[in-house]
């Protein structure tokens, strides 16, 4: 087999068209997203079908090499549960996701070439109610085939790999999942920590029938190998710590395509849960699908845990062909999240000898039909009851809330969404410590803005009306299945901790007369700590001293003023309590890093945000402003982006002014430094 060519066939076979029309939509950025009303159907330049390029080598005489085969990869990743075209959220419909949306392009697909594979990029059985009913309320039995691999059974997928939210409810769960899937669920670099040896199935080779142009069989032997990123480790070190390691995922299917090879493969394609990653490899790093992509052997690969989409995205890389899909020659599909696209990827083979040869490749995406109902039955047949039984679970009240709850200027001042998980940690910390040798500590809670736009769009925001709190209330405020971790660290931590969390804005010039962005897009929300019980200030105008990977930047930067605990400067040797959960207390995050004790709880965050509502009944989520942007000289011009639907509340908010509305749901606002 050799490595991918990329050959271009006749002129007259490729009539492309140009991914200009889609540029607004999935610009560069966090808000790169594609316009749920607008998206077009295709994100590439080629929108020919199969059957099209067909018709027009005959229509023009020039019918190609008889013998070649249009080999088709079908592709989803980061579908986290959402199978129905349904938002537990909000409790409602929803035609901008669900596997059942995207079902309906897979049917079409097929329609188009029959020469197809179906593969799933991981990240399946954790993200909505709907996983964690699966979980906690009707947990799998025995034998029981998961919902979520039920649900690809129904579209006949040919093969899946391990996302790292795989990981998350335990081995043992995970275990349970994967025993009656009917259909290869693949990892190759993970291993048996005592063993050594692959704790997962590494690869499969499948023979696929395909019919060539004169309508003769063949068998194309597929090789498929999946990876995940070695993050795990860290992310969910409570589970797999001692059980597993976790190797690096480009090495890793560098070690095995010889392997893959030897065993018959003529093309071999990458399911790789990984980000997209840069022009530099190293060692162990969660993003490395560039790299994949310079790996010899190569064909074909299908990525995600980004969120993102490909084509689309990532155009400052070296070497991206965005109009043919490709990475240095490689065709590659990133396909959103939560069914939002499926990818499709296009692989022109001819025989050689015994073997088959890749001629031309190419790759798109294809968006969902937000505009309709229409959807693959079978996929709602398949998830039926384990559906309707989040839908009532999560009407299920726990408690009142005597004001609105939103989180939709939650990146510009102290937010009540987060405030409330704070209370809620702090509730339940205080309980657990009770009596203890720690309980004489000072105790600070840290929670993050999980709900923030951002990648996730202008809908992406939680917003909880007074009156009622159901549980689907509950999951909106804490939308990740974490679980709570108590760090003991120093005063001295706890601003570094701080500093790293102020990474979240650009630096400012308060003399500047022009509008300037001060939220940095390319920051995850989720990394914005609010710490309570502490009081302190961030000043702007000063750079950032750590990067988004905790890497100092700028030394001598100091953004956190005035840290003060109990109306006191801050002892950098006092020892405090922080609770947190175990996606922070495993990271790398400065301050954090320095503990001298973890301590884990093996309750979810989540389920202490149910029992404290619970227990306090009717709750205030008013904020108590224990933090705010430090005074600036001058009027600086500052704007920020976030849900259009926040206009209104905008109104009484005396630092905020509604501007005008941008993209994909979101508004432009500015903000004065009171």
């Amino acid at each position: 087999m050799s490595k991918k060519l990329s050959l271009t066939l006749a002129a007259s076979v490729l009539a492309l068209g140009s991914l200009t029309a889609g540029a607004p939509a999935i610009a560069a950025g966090d808000h790169h997203e594609l316009a749920k009303e607008k998206a077009p159907k295709t994100v590439k330049g080629n929108g020919q079908s199969y059957k099209e390029r067909i018709q027009e080598w005959k229509k023009n005489g020039k019918p190609g090499k008889l013998k070649e085969v249009e080999l088709q990869i079908l592709g989803t990743s980061d579908l986290h549960t959402n199978f129905v075209n349904y938002d537990y959220y909000r409790d409602a419909k929803s035609n901008s996701l669900s596997l059942a949306k995207t079902g309906v392009l897979i049917e079409d697909a097929r329609e188009e070439n029959p020469n197809s594979l179906l593969f799933d990029n991981g990240d399946l059985i954790q993200g909505t109610p709907f996983g964690g009913y699966k979980v906690n309320v009707d947990p799998l039995e025995d034998d029981e085939l998961h919902p979520a691999y039920a649900a690809l059974e129904s579209l006949d997928f040919d093969a899946s790999t391990l996302g790292n939210h795989e990981f998350n409810f335990g081995l043992e769960y995970l275990d349970n999942a994967l025993e009656e899937a009917s259909f290869p669920v693949l990892n190759a670099n993970v291993y048996d920590a005592e063993t050594g040896e692959n704790r997962f199935t590494p690869y499969t080779i499948m023979d696929k029938e395909v019919t060539d142009r004169k309508g003769k069989k063949h068998t194309i032997q597929v090789g498929v190998i999946g990876v995940v990123a070695p993050g795990i480790m860290g992310w969910d070190r409570a589970h797999l710590e001692g059980e597993v390691i976790a190797e690096d995922a480009a090495d890793t299917v560098e070690k095995f395509i010889p392997e893959v090879e030897k065993a018959g493969a003529d093309v071999v394609v990458v399911l790789s849960h990984s980000g997209m990653g840069d022009e530099v490899h190293t060692d162990k790093e969660d993003d490395i699908t560039y790299q994949l992509t310079e790996v010899d052997g190569v064909d074909a690969i299908i990525t995600g845990h980004n969120h993102d989409v490909f084509p689309g995205s990532f155009g400052d890389l070296e070497n991206v062909d965005q109009e043919n899909g490709t990475i240095n020659g490689v065709p590659v599909v990133m396909p959103g999240k939560f069914g939002s696209h499926l990818g499709v990827i296009d692989l022109t083979l001819e025989p050689r000898g015994k073997k088959w040869r890749i001629t031309n490749s190419e790759a798109e995406l294809r968006a969902i039909d937000s505009t309709t109902d229409e959807v693959a039955e079978q996929v709602i047949e398949a998830v039926k009851e384990t559906h309707e039984g989040t839908v009532e679970y999560i009407r299920s009240p726990v408690g009142e809330t005597t004001a609105p709850i939103n989180s939709y200027f939650s990146l510009v001042q102290d937010d009540p969404s987060v405030q409330i998980v704070n209370n809620a940690q702090l509730w339940y910390a205080e309980q657990q410590f009770a009596g203890t040798a720690n309980a004489d500590l000072p105790l600070l809670s840290a929670a993050a803005p999980f709900k923030a736009g951002g990648r996730n769009g202008g809908d992406y925001y939680t917003n909880i009306e007074t009156g009622e709190i159901a549980i689907k209330n509950v999951a909106d405020l804490y939308v990740y299945d974490n679980t709570v971790f108590v760090l003991k660290l120093t005063g001295a931590d706890v601003k570094e901790w701080l500093e790293m969390s102020a990474g979240q804005f650009t630096q400012i010039d308060p003399a500047a007369t022009g509008e300037q962005r001060f939220i940095d897009d390319n920051y995850r929300t989720y990394n914005f700590d609010v710490i309570d019980g502490v009081t302190y200030d961030i000043d702007i105008t000063e750079p950032a001293k750590y990067d988004g990977e905790g890497v100092v930047v700028n030394e001598g930067a100091e953004r956190i003023e005035n840290l003060q605990y109990e109306g006191a400067a801050i002892d950098p040797n006092q020892e405090f309590l922080v609770v947190t959960n175990n996606y922070r207390a495993s990271g790398n995050f400065p301050g954090v890093r320095n503990a001298t004790e973890s301590i884990d709880f093996a309750y979810e965050n989540r389920q202490v945000l149910q029992d404290y509502i619970l227990d306090v009944g009717t709750i205030d989520p008013s904020a108590d402003g224990n933090w705010q942007f430090a005074p600036v000289e001058g009027d600086p011009n500052l704007v920020f982006e976030t849900s259009n639907s926040a206009q209104s509340l905008a109104e009484r908010e005396p630092a905020i002014q509604y501007i005008e509305i941008t993209q994909n749901g979101f508004a432009k606002y500015g903000y004065t430094i009171q």
